[in-house]
């Protein structure tokens, strides 16, 4: 009797083991394929909610345009190099005409992103 409480033991410490394991698996996973980050500049916020606009309307002009403002905000430092590759990406794909996927992962990419200050409706004095 004393053998069977010890091998449950056993595969409660090897099944509680594994789901760490596991867990530690889908955190590592989540953490090198999330979107980077764009910053906090309100300009380029601006031009990410334009692009998301001209995508999801399949208005290649105004993606155009959006992507002009973008590659300028990255060449002045307001658009980090590895956020403006990211985004040159979701670009293509509209462009192949996988436009939904477009929008979804742009979608994703814009609900990824920290948030430097805390939201508020109402500015306190």
């Amino acid at each position: 009797m004393g053998n069977t409480h010890s091998s449950s033991r056993r595969r409660a410490a090897l099944a509680g083991s594994g789901l760490a394991g596991v867990s530690l698996v889908c955190l590592f996973i989540w953490w090198w394929t999330r979107p980077p980050q764009m910053g906090k500049d309100e300009d380029v916020t601006k031009a990410v909610d334009a692009l998301f606009t001209a995508v999801t309307a399949r208005d290649e002009k105004l993606m155009g345009q959006c992507e002009q403002r973008l590659h300028a905000y990255r060449d002045t430092g307001k658009l980090p190099d590895d956020a403006s590759t990211y985004i040159d990406g979701i670009i293509q794909m509209a462009r192949e005409g996988r436009w939904e996927a477009a929008a979804e992962r742009l979608y994703y990419f814009v609900r990824s992103q920290r948030r430097e200050e805390p939201f508020s409706r109402h500015k306190t004095k």
